[in-house]
Order: structure tokens, then sequence, then C-alpha cells
């Protein structure tokens, strides 16, 4: 074998998995066929769920640190007046949500910390790499690259956005719909006129709309223009006029990326054919409104990886056909979502995206994403999230950073699984006097709850703890 895992697309779903299975000591390359990194500011919004499940892998303090999470929204109407609005009021830390609300942040910045964070754990990207096709037998996957060289694998997983080369390989549906009636033109850019304190939304004469949102720790902005004109470009006289036509006082100096942007809501048929699997725009694709798509394929990344691993250090195979079973679900619910969030702005008209119910606002933020299979049962069950809570000086989301597996022990000791690698025992009682773990977990007398390297609830009980490395939300 050339490698463990080839990963087919640096973007932050392909980088996640890669940062991952590095942290685990796994051998792994990671083929890009683009010359650099994506410069464009496509994906922006990091949703706290996402924020939580990237800390073990140390990129979180990181992006907090070049983002934003406090935006307010001004909206401007055709008849002049204005009107400011938060996205999520009311929506403050908690001892068990330390991320309450959407980090915004470009991509690329996304990007940047990832390849960082990558390099120090001794893997670069392969750039210039693109392949043309998959091949697979029993044992390994190949990747063929441009030019006829081979990479074989124990594993191949396809990052390789929406038209997956990999995909397409595999022989793999990707059943949807396209909407090339509904587009909008991206771009980022830099300008005058307007104050960064902000998310401006013009409303436009005659329909659609023109948004500005300032990246933090960058001169530039997102711009999103929304025109009933089927045929406008992203070229530089079409946003030209339509800042002029908006914002008189406001002027683009500098126009980078720019794209044009269709509606494609699909989804594969399956998530794996052999040894490769796919993950983030490869395997789901829909409505950007809401955050979503970046945020569903880096949780791809994290739930696809731990069980890579776990196979690889010699877990029962069957361990990694959890992975469709619980990500596939997740999908379509975001797809139906997506939908929601973006009906006020493709299909309500104007004036309307910051009314959008809150219920669905707080759905976005990903926080309730579970894999539990007992949807009635009261409490948190297995594949509900693992919450944080304070503890001292210090957050089980901090200790969680120790060990892939954490044990929470409420009195009784905990069988031999504690000294197994990779795992850690909290005792509750000691670790926490005042009760937190306690109030949020709810454990009955002698109870030991297993949190897997995902942060969800592996196992709850009094018995004996399986062996880590076999549970799942299903197992």
């Amino acid at each position: 074998m050339d490698t463990e895992v080839t990963i087919v697309g640096a973007g932050p779903t392909g980088l996640v998995l890669a940062g991952e299975l590095a942290r685990r000591g796994r051998r792994v390359r990671v083929l890009d066929g683009a010359p650099g990194a994506f410069p464009g500011p496509r994906g922006n919004g990091i949703q706290p769920r996402t924020l939580e499940v990237l800390d073990p892998l140390g990129v979180t303090d990181r992006l907090v640190a070049l983002g934003t999470s406090r935006l307010p929204f001004r909206q401007y109407a055709v008849d002049g007046s204005t009107r400011v609005r938060d996205l999520h009021p009311g929506l403050e830390p908690t001892p068990d949500r330390p991320f309450a609300r959407p980090l915004i942040i470009p991509q690329w910045r996304t990007t940047q910390v990832l390849r960082e964070r990558l390099a120090e754990l001794g893997v670069t990207v392969e750039q210039n790499a693109r392949v043309v096709t998959v091949e697979q037998d029993e044992d390994a996957a190949t990747a063929v690259l441009e030019g006829g060289r081979r990479l074989r694998s124990r594993y191949l997983v396809g990052a390789d956005g929406a038209s997956s080369t990999v995909r397409k390989a595999l022989g793999i549906g990707f059943q949807g719909e396209t909407h090339d009636e509904v587009r909008m033109l991206l771009a980022e850019v830099e300008l005058d006129g307007l104050d960064r304190d902000h998310w401006h939304m013009f409303d436009r004469e005659g329909g659609g709309f023109l948004s500005l949102c300032p990246l933090p720790a960058s001169p530039t902005w997102a711009l999103g223009l929304r025109c009933p004109d089927p045929g406008a470009q992203a070229d530089e006289p079409t946003l030209r006029a339509a800042v002029d036509s908006v914002c008189p006082r406001a002027r683009l100096r500098h126009i980078g990326w720019s794209s044009t942007w269709r509606l494609n809501i699909r989804m594969v048929d399956r998530y794996r054919a052999g040894r490769s699997f796919l993950a983030g725009d490869a395997a789901h694709v829909h409505s950007p409104t809401g955050g979503q798509g970046l945020n569903t394929g880096v949780q791809d990344a994290v739930n696809l990886s731990w069980k890579l691993a776990a196979v690889l250090d010699g877990a029962e195979p069957a361990l990694l056909d959890t992975y469709e079973t619980e990500r596939k679900p997740v999908a379509a619910a975001v797809i139906g979502l997506s939908r929601e969030l973006s009906r006020p702005i493709f299909e309500s008209g104007p004036g309307t995206y910051a009314d959008r119910p809150a219920a669905l606002a707080r759905q976005g933020l990903q926080l309730d994403l579970s894999y539990r299979t007992t949807p009635d049962a009261p409490g948190l069950q297995p594949g509900d999230r693992a919450p944080d809570a304070q503890l001292g000086d210090t957050t089980l989301f901090l200790l969680r950073r120790q060990a892939d597996w954490t044990i929470l022990s409420f009195g009784t000791p905990a069988a031999s699984a504690a000294s197994a690698q990779g795992v850690q025992t909290l005792d509750a009682t000691t670790l926490d006097p005042e009760g937190h773990l306690r109030r949020t977990y709810e454990p009955t007398p002698g109870e030991r709850i297993l949190i897997r390297p995902d942060g969800h609830l592996g196992w709850r009980g009094t018995g004996p703890i399986p062996p880590i490395d076999t549970v799942s939300a299903l197992g």
C-alpha cells in the first residue's frame, strides 16, 4: 500500500478528515486537482456544533480568534427605510453550550487554519494531483491520476465536491433537482462607504437583493447578488452597477474571486462502494442558506474518521457501515432545513430573510443533531450530543481533548475499557463536587456514560461497558 487512506479533495471536509486520521497516527494522503487552495469566501459560517467537534483537532480556538459571532443584520427596504435585527436573539453561551452562535469567518481562512494544523501533523496537500478514476479490489482502492500515476490505499474517500470524480467513478447515483432559474452572483470584494459592524442586505427595485457581509480579520466582503436576470454574469460591470444602484456612497475598490451559483438539491443513494466512501458536497448539495453545507461535510468527516482509524487498528469492519446509517438521515434533514430557510429569499420576495422562524434558525445551529434510535425516549440517550459542563477551572470539553473516548463514572469504577488505549475515565464525584455533570447528564445511581470520539453518547448503563471499538449509536 502507498498509504492507509487516500482523500480526494482538499476543502474543509477533506482537510478535517485528514487531520483527524493523522492525529491518530494513521498514514494519509490528500490529493487536490487545483494548483492551490480555493481562494473564495464560499462557506462563511461555522455552526456551534461544528466548533465543538473540531475542538479535539486543535483548531477551534484559532478559528474563534479569527472570526466573529456577533454581526447584526441591517436590512434596507426599497423605500429607503432600514431595520437592524439580531438573527439569533437571546442566544448566549451556557456551561453546556459554550458556542451559542454561528461563527462568521471566510472559507479561505478556515481552510488556511486547517492546512496549518495538517502541516503540524506532518501532512501536506498534494496540489495539481487530479484524480481521473478509481479502481477497487477486495484489499484496496486505487486512485488513478492524470498522467497515469496510481496511488493504492486501504481506503479512499471522495471529498471532491458536487461534481465529484470519485462518485462518478464508483457509479453512485446523485438524485435530486437543479433549478437553473434560481441563481446568485457571488464574489469577494473590497469596498468603501459601508461600516463593517453590520451585515448589510439591500432589497432591489424589481426584485432580488444585494448582500454585503464584512469578513473578519480581512479587508474583504462577501458579496451576494440575487437578480431576476437569468443571464447575469458575475463580472465587474454587473457587480459595480448593483452596488451603485442601492448604495450610492459605497464604491467597489477591488473584485477578487467571483462565481455564479445555481440551486442544486441532490443527495447520493449510498455513501459507500467497497473500500471507497463519499463525504461533504460529493454526497449532498443544497441551498447555502443557513450555513449548513460546510458544517455537514465537516461532521461527515469527523464521524467517518474515528471509525476508519478504529478499523485500521483492528476493529470489526462492520463499524464502517454505521457511517452511512448515521450520516445519511442527517443530510436528508439538512436538505429539508435548507429548503425552508431559503424559501423567504427565493420564493417570498425581498425583506423577509431576517423574519425566518426562530425554531428554524436554532435548528441550523446543529446542536440538537442526534443519531439516537429511540426518538421519544426522555433524557440524553446514546446517539445524542454530549453536552459540556464546567468543572472547577476547566470544562468537560477541555478534558475530552486528552483522549478519544471518555467514560463519566458516577460512583462505580469503570470496567476494563478504562485501561484501553485512548480511553480516559473521569470520576464525576471527585471531579465535580458541585454536581454540574450530574445535573446535565442525570445519571442513575452507579451509572457510567461513554462519550464517543465525535462527541456523541455511545453507551450508558450500570453493566459492563461494551468494547469501545464497536460502539456506535446503533451498537
